[in-house]
């Protein structure tokens, strides 16, 4: 990957995607509108839906400009189509165990779509870096804030065609 691409599944990108449409073609009108109904009513200086609104449409311009940043940068990487699935590459999802024989199952997604607390890491988070090319009984160290941990690779599954 380069450095000003960034990759995602084909499914970030779409959620990415929704989230702008939805900012721009329904929250972005619907504060336009109050923000116009509100400047009417004369005195902006202690008007709370002239102020509101305008604090609002500017967090939602400051977001659409992210998102199209980060969608113009965006590299669709499809986990289908992974020339070798023995391995654990991009959009692969892994079932790891720790020395305690703890399982977790993982799945290495883009950046700009992990989502720790459902089990979808970061591409360049620690433990993806770590599990990069690994083979199903491979045993990998991960250095973690609270210290290294080993962790070996119970299984290895890419989405169907």
């Amino acid at each position: 990957m380069t450095d000003n691409t960034s990759p995602i599944t084909p499914a970030g990108l779409a959620a990415l995607k929704a989230r702008y449409d939805h900012l721009l073609g329904t929250e972005r009108p619907e504060i336009t509108e109050i923000v116009s109904w509100a400047a009417g009513n004369g005195d902006r200086s202690e008007n709370g839906g002239y102020l509101y609104g305008r604090k609002r449409m500017r967090e939602i311009d400051r977001e659409l400009n992210y998102l199209a940043k980060v969608m113009k940068h965006a590299k669709v990487v499809d986990p289908r189509h992974q020339p070798d699935k023995s391995r654990v590459f991009f959009g692969a999802t892994v079932t790891i165990a720790d020395e305690d024989d703890e399982e977790r199952t993982l799945t290495i997604v883009g950046d700009k779509e992990q989502d720790a607390s459902n089990g979808r890491v970061g591409w360049s988070s620690p433990i993806a870096r770590a599990l990069r090319g690994a083979e199903v009984s491979d045993l990998r160290n991960v250095k973690l804030p609270g210290g290294e941990k080993e962790w070996e690779v119970l299984a290895i599954v890419y989405p169907d065609e």
